[in-house]
């Protein structure tokens, strides 16, 4: 025996919405796929990353103090893929779906806000695992050996600096026009690069920097990640660091993000 829908008025089958999970996971696969459509944002969250690993790991152009170049450089250039996808290229594509009024529409869909940002979130979560897969084999083939012992506080040091990031991008676009998300989240990736301690570890940099600079979300991830992976010690300092930037930036998206 076979169930019958229920019919309106006018005799149609009324629509019902698909599961959250599947709206949320066609919501992901969509902002995947704009950004691997994307010949810019493909440039700096894996064409840069890669380039920047090669060079420091195979040249002395920049002066490291070690002769394990690479197990410094890998740690870094891990953080730098996951600021580019969960800061800089989310920043952007929000900001922009934002001013174009995507984020408004979606919202009265089905999907809802949460589904929303669930999909962001999941969509951020797949472009780094891949990232991590052609930065990691690159890496490999170069001569990078992780310590073992480092793996699980990697991946929480990786966990939480998406999630701070991510609650970077949104805060940022959240409250600026979208051409002035362009241009901030561009400027504090090239700063953050240059002196936030990502791919050149703290004790590279200047005096105030190297105060300042373990401090950030982008010092924090840098050196959890190469303390976890060269040392196969627990960063305990960094992840605290990390989950405070979370919970500080988490709480002010929430109280001043604007959907149109």
């Amino acid at each position: 025996m076979s169930a019958t829908l229920p019919h309106d008025a006018a005799g149609t089958t009324p629509q019902t919405a698909a599961p959250l999970a599947r709206r949320v996971g066609a919501q992901a696969r969509a902002e995947v796929r704009t950004v691997l459509r994307n010949g810019e944002q493909l440039v700096i969250t894996l064409v840069l990353p890669l380039l920047i690993l090669v060079v420091l790991t195979r040249t002395t152009l920049v002066d490291l103090g070690t002769v394990d170049r690479v197990d410094v450089v890998v740690p870094g250039i891990f953080a730098l893929a996951v600021m580019s996808t969960a800061f800089t290229s989310q920043a952007i594509a929000t900001g922009f779906d934002r001013r174009n009024g995507v984020l408004r529409l979606l919202a009265t869909t089905p999907l809802g806000r949460g589904g929303l940002v669930a999909g962001k979130v999941v969509a951020v979560v797949v472009l780094e695992m891949l990232q991590l897969a052609v930065l990691g084999g690159a890496a490999l083939a170069l001569g990078w050996r992780p310590d073992p012992a480092g793996l699980p506080s990697a991946a929480a040091a990786l966990v939480l600096g998406t999630a701070a990031f991510t609650s970077l991008a949104l805060l940022v676009a959240g409250i600026l026009r979208a051409e002035a998300v362009l241009a901030v989240a561009n400027l504090l990736w090239v700063l953050l690069l240059a002196g936030g301690a990502v791919v050149l570890p703290v004790s590279m940099l200047p005096g105030p920097l190297a105060e300042i600079a373990p401090l950030l979300p982008s010092g924090a991830l840098g050196e959890g990640l190469r303390t976890a992976l060269a040392e196969g010690a627990f960063p305990a300092s960094s992840l605290v660091v990390l989950a405070v930037w979370t919970a500080v930036l988490s709480a002010l998206v929430a109280r001043t993000f604007r959907w149109s």
